[in-house]
């Protein structure tokens, strides 16, 4: 079976002194969103999984729509800030050199963050349970960065760099290659094909 990880768009910022910050997508964010599920509109999703945070959902809703299904819901691939009650884009933390990126780059757990140790597990978990329940088909999850940092790291046997092992750009699209046998062979990673030439921003490294 073939299995998409896709990273949510680009949500706004979001700082709360209390309760948890769950953003929406951008104006931005919901344009990279619709070109996304156009561009996947040419190939069979059987399955979109989304987790259950805000931009999330939206981003997962165009793939769902021109595929003529719903989304699921899965916990279990929310990102390890889901509880936090501030988001603010990696990009804007980099371009202010802002101390959060500092210790994000430390790798230095913060208020709300879920451990290494239980983050992973609970992920692998989730996408392997994903992978078992539709044999020959293909699905898409669509996630958070943190997320496909763990289970490409995990496929890839890179376990020490799983918090931060590269930086998936916003729709980007990782692909895996998912035997019965338990084989696990990572096809693509940070496929942003269908925002080449659309002026919307891509991510740190890549501009459209």
């Amino acid at each position: 079976m073939e299995l998409l990880l896709i990273r949510h768009a680009l949500p706004v910022r979001r700082e709360l002194d209390t309760g948890i910050a769950d953003p929406e997508l951008s104006p931005e964010g919901l344009e990279q969103a619709e070109h996304l599920g156009q561009y996947l509109a040419y190939e069979k999703i059987h399955t979109v999984y989304a987790s259950p945070l805000r931009r999330a959902q939206q981003t997962a809703i165009p793939v769902a729509r021109h595929q003529g299904i719903e989304i699921i819901t899965e916990d279990d691939v929310a990102e390890w800030d889901r509880h936090s009650n501030e988001y603010v884009p990696v990009e804007e933390l980099k371009a202010a050199n802002d101390p959060r990126w500092q210790a994000m780059l430390r790798g230095e757990l913060q208020e709300h963050q879920e451990s290494p140790d239980i983050f992973n597990a609970r992920v692998i978990s989730a996408v392997e349970r994903c992978i078992a329940n539709h044999g020959g088909q293909t699905i898409a999850i669509v996630c958070h960065g943190g997320v496909i940092n763990a289970y490409l790291t995990h496929v890839l046997g890179l376990t020490q760099y799983q918090q931060g092992f590269f930086y998936p750009n916003y729709t980007s699209i990782h692909r895996v290659a998912a035997a019965r046998s338990g084989e696990r062979s990572i096809v693509t990673i940070n496929e942003t094909a269908h925002l080449r030439g659309s002026g919307l921003p891509m991510g740190i490294f890549q501009k459209s």
